[in-house]
């Protein structure tokens, strides 16, 4: 039984999974409450699903990029709730979350969220064997710096607001998804973390870190 915790960003999200079903998955947009309403939601859905802590077999959260503050209030639960109940924890990059759902294609995937102050975390990937697998580093660009930089067929998916479509709508090669295939949903979170968690790819918990993505300061890939 596997718990997954998302919270990137203001779209926070939780789900419970067994290997075979999502038991339990909820998302919803924080105002800025992530403390108040995180712990209380877990609860929550634990009930839902007819569960204790004690029936967790692994966690899994959403390491980043993302918001500073609601990466580490995620962290620090699943952390807290690992060290109590000696549960196995998996971290799991946020724009491979992203990613997940959208089918692999035999095209470039580009994937965003924003990263304050009008600029975006961008990651990409190309389709393989077992589906996207991240090509390259995670970059800090603008809107305008994406757009320049796309000279192939890809696929844009992630938190494309209003301002994103409407720049990209007559571009020759992107292809933004339709937003209920951009949201960025907690299952794939759980499925990731489980298809890891399955083939013994735990991690250290007291080493454990979100990434934080600063302007020209890239994450590896």
């Amino acid at each position: 039984m596997l718990l997954g915790i998302d919270t990137s960003t203001r779209a926070v999200g939780i789900a419970i999974y067994d290997g075979n079903q999502v038991l339990c998955e909820e998302s919803w947009i924080s105002r800025r409450f992530h403390t108040v309403e995180l712990a209380k939601a877990v609860s929550e859905n634990l009930s839902r699903a007819g569960l204790a802590t004690a029936d967790l077999d692994v966690l899994a959260v959403a390491i980043g990029p993302g918001s500073f503050t609601g990466l580490r209030i995620g962290l620090a639960l699943v952390k807290g709730l690992a060290f109590t109940n000696q549960i196995p924890v998996i971290g799991v990059p946020t724009l491979d979350i992203t990613a997940k759902a959208v089918p692999p294609q035999d095209q470039q995937l580009a994937a965003v969220l924003s990263a304050g102050r009008k600029r975006l975390a961008v990651g990409w990937y190309q389709a393989g064997e077992g589906g996207w697998a991240q090509d390259g580093e995670i970059e800090n660009l603008s809107l305008e710096e994406l757009i320049n930089r796309i000279n192939q067929p890809t696929i844009l998916t992630g938190e494309l607001s209003r301002e994103i479509r409407q720049a990209v709508k007559d571009h020759p090669s992107i292809t933004p998804v339709e937003p209920t295939l951009a949201l960025r949903s907690p299952k794939y979170l759980a499925e990731l973390a489980w298809e890891r968690w399955r083939a013994g790819d735990v991690d250290e918990v007291l080493s454990l870190k979100p990434y934080y993505l600063h302007k020209g300061n890239p994450i590896p890939g």
